[in-house]
């Protein structure tokens, strides 16, 4: 079985990317699947930047060479969520244990913006 030290390599890359909640759940599955959750403050001017990143960096980079993970919202059903986006999250769930956490955190350092804490490389030409 896993132990949430190997998570800690992607646990503190993701903690530095912008408008990312610093509270990361985490965790693994029996038969050493991994997952981290966290929020994303939808009020930060760089919020969707964050999640189209995300989204093409782990789920499409690749159509034909798919990672076995995915990034996804969750949500409990909106009428227990106290509000529009009050209790949305985001997931990345990886479905092959041999996909280790430090891969995908090497994944995401090589292809998201850098340094990943700097905002102004978030910005495209068209944001002021």
């Amino acid at each position: 079985m896993s132990s949430d030290s190997s998570l800690q390599p992607l646990l503190e890359f993701i903690a530095k990317i912008p408008g990312i909640d610093p509270a990361i759940g985490h965790g693994f599955d029996q038969t050493d699947c991994w997952y981290v959750k966290f929020s994303i403050d939808t009020e930060h001017p760089l919020a969707w930047n964050v999640v189209q990143e995300l989204g093409h960096v782990l789920n499409y980079l690749s159509v034909e060479e798919r990672l076995p993970r995915v990034f996804k919202p969750v949500s409990p059903p909106p009428y227990m969520n106290g509000g529009p986006h009050e209790y949305l999250s985001w997931v990345i769930e990886c479905n092959d244990p041999k996909f280790r956490p430090d891969i995908c955190a090497e994944w995401l350092e090589g292809r998201l913006s850098r340094p990943v804490n700097d905002f102004s490389q978030w910005e495209s030409d068209g944001d002021e």
